[in-house]
């Protein structure tokens, strides 16, 4: 960990030790939104108590898991205005936001104007000011959201060099899986993933181009959401591609990733991609949608080739008995479906992937750094510079920077790039539209997370569940999938599902290495 993020979080803990507790009736242990709330108006809890226990459970469990890069210095001011709005409109004093009160994680390529850095992991950016906040971060904000800190993340969206694993930054280390600690948490969503499985956090932002929001929530045992391209803005984030990349949710109920999407989606004059997507915007909110009955009627697409085969017997018999669950809910399944290319589809030096993403990461990245202020870099170029100048600082020993030097040798009006975009969009129509249409279906439906690939070419959504664990206890989740818009289905269809099944345990029920007694003698139940 840096020095700054052990001297904010030091600084911060010490109110811990001066606040009266008096939430013991309160079960910190897996809070929801809604358990949050409701304690609020019981007056059973404060937002400083809930960002005190979230701050003690970081400065505790991060030296192991890795997760948090940094705290908000100013997250215990804006947990004490948020007691202070709410005792207001307890009196007739204004209105609350949904949010608020509520401790929000954010993914280190969300930019926020404050204290905070904004880095994507990397030393390189430490100290660079964003001439904004992000606009899902504005929308946080006044929803009345605490922002607790910045997550971990792979570096450069582990764009930096092919050697590199998977939730791995400079900055922070290694993030290590709370349930598996040998096994690779994912990314590059990686800390957002982990600290809200840790119970570090009650929500946090990622950001996915390409699984980077439903790997990591699958191999962590969390609700992972990443909508159509375009209905959460990404104006004030490091992107990689327009077509692909969108901001969402993670969380450990579907309702909490609802109660967050609701919150950030929105028309952003500064993303011209939100004003095509905000047709799909429903009436009223989607928490309409968090229906027990939302599997009735539903018309879901069983693809069990290539996935099922990445998974063990185990893995394999649970998603069957899930299966059973869907018929009984009253759903359609239209089974053994395959998508045509799939192998090429799976295989980024023949999809186009990566020719795409190096080219279109070196041009959103130099424009995203020419708008920053007090920056150590201002181009790609200059990051390259800066990793060869720190050695020791960005482990260049450990991990090279190929992808970074690969990247900077594109444009995107390359001959090769262009044509790499049009055979990404063949097999995206040619697959994933043919099938979800000739098959009139809901949803597409998968066990793990490297179905997400499928969709992403298309900047379609899809949701990961908690669907359960191998027999070492390694999570896996199961895979909605819907066309662009298809947002509210795909609650039903995740929201009923879970309710029927209630497969996350935290991971407490597989390891005693993160068990933590002081809060059940002080706070009560975990």
């Amino acid at each position: 960990m840096t020095s700054l993020f052990s001297l904010s979080l030091a600084l911060l803990s010490l109110s811990f030790l001066t606040t009266a507790v008096a939430a013991s009736e309160f079960t910190f242990h897996e809070a929801t939104i809604e358990s949050i709330h409701l304690a609020f108006a019981q007056n059973r809890l404060t937002s400083r108590q809930l960002v005190d226990f979230y701050l003690d459970r970081i400065q505790t469990l991060n030296p192991s898991l890795r997760c948090v890069l940094e705290v908000n210095p100013d997250a215990l001011a804006q947990a004490d205005e948020a007691d202070r709005l709410r005792a207001a409109a307890a009196g007739g004093n204004g209105t609350l936001g949904d949010l608020h009160g509520i401790p929000v994680l954010l993914k280190d390529s969300i930019g926020t104007d404050d204290k905070m850095n904004t880095t994507a992991g990397s030393y390189a950016l430490l100290g660079a000011r964003v001439p904004r906040d992000a606009f899902v971060v504005e929308r946080l904000r006044s929803a009345g959201a605490v922002i607790l800190g910045k997550a971990s993340m792979s570096e450069w969206y582990s764009l930096r060099s092919p050697q590199m694993p998977r939730g791995w930054c400079a900055r922070g280390g290694q993030g290590v899986n709370p349930y598996v600690k040998s096994v690779n948490p994912c990314g590059s969503s990686t800390g957002s993933a982990i600290a809200v499985a840790a119970n570090m956090v009650t929500v946090s932002l990622g950001t996915e181009t390409d699984s980077s929001i439903i790997c990591p929530a699958d191999h962590n045992s969390v609700v992972g959401f990443k909508p159509t391209v375009g209905l959460t803005s990404r104006a004030g984030v490091m992107l990689i591609s327009p077509s692909q990349d969108s901001i969402g949710p993670m969380s450990r109920t579907v309702s909490d990733a609802v109660h967050v999407l609701d919150a950030i989606v929105g028309f952003d004059p500064r993303d011209e991609a939100t004003e095509e997507a905000a047709k799909f915007i429903p009436m009223g909110s989607y928490k309409q949608f968090l229906r027990e009955d939302g599997l009735n009627g539903k018309r879901l697409g069983i693809v069990r080739h290539p996935f099922s085969d990445y998974k063990g017997s185990t893995a394999a018999s649970i998603f069957d008995q899930h299966l059973m669950t869907f018929g009984s809910k009253g759903a359609t399944l239209v089974d053994n479906l395959e998508i045509e290319n799939i192998d090429i589809i799976l295989k980024p030096s023949r999809n186009g992937e990566m020719t795409v993403l190096r080219a279109q990461f070196k041009h959103y990245i130099n424009e995203y750094l020419g708008g920053l202020s007090n920056s150590p870099v201002k181009s790609l170029a200059e990051v390259i510079a800066f990793n060869s100048n720190n050695p020791d600082l960005e482990k260049m020993e450990k991990y090279n920077q190929d992808g970074l030097i690969a990247a900077q040798m594109t444009s995107i009006l390359d001959d090769d790039v262009v044509k790499a975009q049009h055979r990404m969009t063949k097999l995206s129509e040619e697959g994933f539209e043919k099938l979800m249409k000739e098959n009139e279906l809901d949803a597409m439906v998968t066990l793990g997370s490297n179905a997400a690939t499928i969709p992403a070419f298309g900047g379609y959504p899809v949701l990961t569940v908690p669907a359960g664990y191998d027999d070492n206890g390694m999570p896996f989740g199961i895979c909605f999938g819907g066309l662009k818009g298809s947002e509210a289905k795909l609650i039903e269809i995740a929201y009923s599902f879970e309710l029927a099944t209630r497969m996350r345990k935290p991971p407490l029920s597989f390891s005693t290495e993160f068990h933590y007694p002081y809060y059940e003698q002080s706070y009560g139940t975990m």
